[in-house]
């Protein structure tokens, strides 16, 4: 009886991966995830491979912290429609198809800026795109949680991830294959024409349930300025606190750790490859393509993980993981440019990661009200990305000091808070124990009582 119970329960894991809105998190995710390396890695490497000095390259990495303080903007993309595009699309629709187009229209202006003699120009197209791509991740996220019941969302964090992932391939593997084979300009033409997979899907889905169910009104006489930013500023904050209490400090702590590693050793991962020898098809097919088969193989392993055993133990696991992984990355340091050795740290690095995205994506999941879920959601995400982007703009200079080595051994011990706050809130907040909203108002929002995975 118990092994039919469980087959049942692997079976419903994978026939969720074909429900519709699990499929249209898909092709959202790739929009979500084809701009980041652009402001980010493939960046980097098109600013080192003309010669861009490694501090220099460390600063303008800060171009991606739009993604860690976007909790700023997020009431206002959460509360406020847009003129006409709201009232015809819907709240989040709205506003993913302005960002993407903000973003495809950014990204074509990098292409035709050359960041030798126009640095500063180059700098603020990222700057706009990675405004942009943060605004389309508030909208996506509040999308992903309002579309699917709790107990789907992991599966939604999983087809989320994939399509992140593949996106990653084109905007790292495909933007390094053809700025080998033609040149960089073409290269970002190619990704900002790519961006139309996200117009095209925010087009044909529809919106959801709970995002309808909130009124979308701008600040007037009949709401009063005042009482409006009440709704959409305090109110999302106000309620985790009450919901979490006296933990909630250590949940904020933990999501601001938990990926703390992987964020500063990313930062100069191709300037790293490029140094030690690596030509850029070997980046692109190791690092990149056979990188990514390992991170969507993880994430997939990690949705039907949290749907088998639960958030916490994985979430557990994945924390003691990640910083051990970057360890392969000293050791490659000490081997050179070797394909067997990068391979094997691809393997140890990526695999870990997609297991750890899509755990850590059902887990801030888990600790969202609907009646908030843009700005609460856009809380969780920066602080998971903020300790990382900031100690990013100076791994430049960290790198150029210590060199490669102790590089990313340094970036494995940014890794142990995250391990001790994971321990912690076994005993004060776990992650699989349901929590009651603040207010009976989640009830009129359609939000009676908040489920934990």
């Amino acid at each position: 009886m118990l092994s039919r119970l469980n087959g049942n329960r692997t079976f419903q894991a994978f026939a969720s991966f074909l429900s519709p809105p699990v499929i249209a998190m898909l092709f959202l995710g790739f929009s979500a995830g084809l701009p980041l390396l652009l402001v980010g890695g493939t960046f980097t490497a098109w600013l080192r491979d003309l010669g861009v000095e490694l501090a220099t390259i460390g600063f303008l990495s800060w171009v991606s912290l739009a993604h860690s303080i976007k909790v700023f903007w997020a009431p206002i993309v959460d509360r406020m429609p847009l003129p006409l595009l709201t009232r015809v699309l819907g709240r989040r629709r709205a506003w993913m198809l302005v960002s993407q187009c903000c973003i495809a229209a950014a990204l074509a202006a990098m292409a035709v800026t050359d960041p030798v003699a126009e640095p500063f120009w180059v700098a603020a197209m990222a700057v706009v795109a990675a405004f942009g791509s943060a605004t389309q991740d508030i909208a996506i996220d509040a999308f992903r949680v309002e579309k699917a019941p709790p107990e789907q969302q992991a599966t939604m964090a999983a087809s989320y991830v994939t399509g992140y992932r593949v996106a990653i391939l084109a905007a790292g593997a495909g933007a390094l294959h053809i700025a080998g084979l033609v040149d960089w300009t073409t290269a970002y033409l190619s990704m900002a024409a790519l961006m139309g997979v996200g117009v095209i899907t925010t087009l044909i889905v529809s919106e959801p349930k709970a995002a309808q169910s909130v009124a979308a009104r701008m600040p007037g006489a009949e709401i009063g300025v005042g009482k409006w930013l009440v709704d959409a500023v305090v109110h999302p904050f106000s309620d985790f606190f009450q919901r979490y209490g006296k933990a909630s400090l250590a949940v904020l702590l933990f999501v601001a750790t938990f990926r703390i590693s992987d964020i500063f050793m990313g930062v100069m991962a191709n300037p790293f490859y490029l140094d030690i020898g690596f030509t850029k098809a070997q980046i692109a097919n190791i690092a990149a393509a056979f990188g990514l088969a390992m991170t969507l193989g993880g994430a997939a392993l990690g949705g039907l993980m949290v749907a088998r055993f639960g958030i916490a133990r994985i979430l557990l696991l994945t924390a003691c993981l990640a910083p051990l992984t970057n360890l392969a990355f000293s050791a490659l340091a000490l081997m050179g440019p070797d394909e067997a050795g990068l391979t094997l740290a691809i393997v140890a690095d990526n695999l870990t990661g997609g297991i750890a995205i899509s755990v850590f994506i059902a887990y801030l999941s888990s600790l969202t009200n609907t009646a908030y879920t843009a700005t609460q959601y856009a809380l969780f995400s920066s602080l998971m990305t903020l300790p990382g982007h900031i100690f990013g703009g100076l791994t430049g200079l960290l790198a150029e000091s210590v060199g490669w080595f102790d590089f990313y051994l340094i970036s494995a011990l940014t890794g142990l808070p995250a391990i001790l706050l994971a321990i912690l809130l076994l005993r004060v907040a776990h992650p699989d124990r349901p929590r009651r909203p603040a207010s009976e108002q989640d009830s009129a929002a359609g939000d009676t009582e908040k489920t934990v995975l």
